[in-house]
């Protein structure tokens, strides 16, 4: 065995029904407390077979484990409790106690049903979702994914396309910013994807030169006169909308224009060329051919 292995603690288990989420919360909320700590997490969701709960407390007994769970379904709950117990493997139970009062308190059936915090409050967990793929795809980062994306934003540097990606972002939408400089190709992915998505950040040049001076000066290095050479400037604008030409993207001009005002243009156009009000979601009619 090697040392890195022997100096590792056990696991703890996340058990759920569903996908463990308001478990491993639970237990990532208390190990912040100890920094650098090694104790591997390892999130166990879909749990729905007694069969299971014995493959898993084998599993956690062999490794010396704690198991911590979150099952909603009273027999499921019941079992693994007595599973631990039968096996010597520590378990927390986080709804049993709980559970147990609130069938006391009002007596009515639970509805048991894993995931249905999440479904409720599935609103939250897209905004999440969104803000977390936006900052991964943001200025150029992942072009293979570029397809997931709800929205791609594309243009010059300082064009305001990271500002407004995460705008948008925050209001649940998956936003991919591509920038566009003169002398690169733009990733062949930007042409592959539906140009109706993809949205062109047009720029006065003055004010872009004025952004751009802005942001020189939080370089260490401010020997960069093309960035901010006016005619250099003029002719990195024609060549993005020429790409813009190119791709058949829809042109926003955002010259002096707030985010919130580019934002509402682009969501108005999303929501007249697209299903669902632009968002990527399946179907309610369940017609594999028609994602949108």
């Amino acid at each position: 065995m090697s040392e890195n292995k022997k100096n590792t603690p056990p696991p703890i288990y996340v058990v759920s029904g569903g996908r463990g989420l308001a478990g491993n919360n639970m237990v990532q909320s208390l190990l912040i407390q100890y920094p650098n700590n090694k104790i591997p997490v390892i999130i166990v969701p879909g749990v729905n077979s007694e069969d299971q709960l014995f493959d898993l407390v084998m599993q956690a007994k062999a490794e010396k484990a704690l198991i911590t769970h979150t099952m909603v379904d009273p027999n499921l709950r019941k079992k693994i409790n007595e599973m631990c117990e039968e096996f010597g493997v520590r378990k927390i139970d986080y709804m049993g106690e709980l559970a147990e009062y609130l069938d006391e308190q009002l007596d009515v059936e639970p509805l048991q049903h894993p995931g249905l915090y999440r479904k409720i409050n599935q609103e939250y967990f897209e905004r999440i979702e969104a803000i977390e793929y936006t900052l991964s795809h943001d200025d150029g980062l992942g072009p293979e994914r570029l397809h997931n994306a709800e929205i791609i934003l594309t243009g010059v540097s300082r064009a305001g396309k990271t500002p407004l990606s995460v705008y948008l972002a925050m209001f649940g939408w998956k936003v991919a910013n591509v920038p566009l400089v003169k002398g690169i190709q733009p990733p062949k992915e930007l042409f592959e994807v539906d140009p109706q998505r993809v949205f062109g950040l047009h720029i006065g040049v003055h004010q872009l030169i004025t952004h751009r001076k802005k942001r020189m000066e939080t370089w260490i290095n401010h020997q960069n006169e093309s960035y901010i050479d006016e005619q250099s400037v003029k002719e990195e604008i024609r060549h993005a909308m020429f790409v813009f030409d190119r791709g058949g993207f829809s042109v926003l001009n955002v010259t002096n224009k707030p985010i919130e005002s580019t934002a509402n243009e682009i969501l108005n156009l999303m929501s007249e060329r697209f299903s669902y009000r632009g968002k990527k979601m399946e179907s309610p009619y369940h017609d594999e051919n028609n994602e949108d």
